[in-house]
């Protein structure tokens, strides 16, 4: 089986459409994806690349939004945008993802906030959403807000931003095979094909 690196941040747009494609993708294709959350905001600052801040890039955010409203209906999702963007609890929510991936649980919470990020304009990791999120799952609240803050959570939220960083990684969401790097979710399948033009 493959194993592709699948890096995201929630808080980016299209990763929305991502997180909704590729466990079916898995299930046809002889894949493994591994979610790594990183701080895609920290990269981009880096680079002083900040996308889509109005009302200087309004043109640009227009179109984000007309384009995602479209690509969804072409893979058959429900989607209401514009979504709450930026977020303000961006940090938070992705670090709630670290500590999901190494229980177990992370994938279900991401999936299940971008659904409501873009299907009912509840924005990711504030509150009532995040509580009802973490209900859904079957987490105690108080002890996941508190073990996503404590320092190894923060030292691993450090530590995959700086590999995507070094694996040049600079969006989300990016797939990386090997050494081949695919960013957007438009290269998802460009991904796929290449894995099956080499194996």
């Amino acid at each position: 089986m493959h194993e592709i690196d699948f890096w995201f941040s929630i808080g980016s747009t299209y990763t929305y459409l991502s997180v909704n494609r590729v466990l079916e993708f898995e299930k046809k294709e002889n894949v493994k994806f591994k979610w790594k959350p990183f701080s895609v905001r920290k990269i981009m600052m880096e680079m002083d690349n900040i996308p889509f801040t109005p009302p200087s890039k309004k043109i640009k955010s227009n179109y984000m939004w007309r384009d995602i409203e479209r690509r969804a209906k072409f893979y058959g999702f429900d989607v209401k945008v514009p979504a709450p963007y930026p977020l303000t609890q961006f940090d938070l929510a992705n670090k709630i993802a670290i500590l999901g991936m190494s229980e177990g649980w992370g994938i279900d919470y991401v999936i299940l906030t971008y659904k409501r990020w873009f299907q009912e304009g509840k924005e990711p990791a504030t509150n009532p959403n995040l509580k009802e999120i973490l209900d859904k799952l079957n987490l105690d609240y108080e002890n996941i807000i508190n073990k996503s803050n404590e320092d190894n959570i923060n030292e691993n939220y450090e530590r995959n931003t700086s590999e995507a960083f070094k694996k040049g990684v600079f969006g989300s969401p990016t797939f990386i095979y090997k050494t081949e790097l695919f960013w957007g979710d438009d290269r998802l399948e460009d991904c796929l094909k290449w894995i099956r033009l080499n194996n």
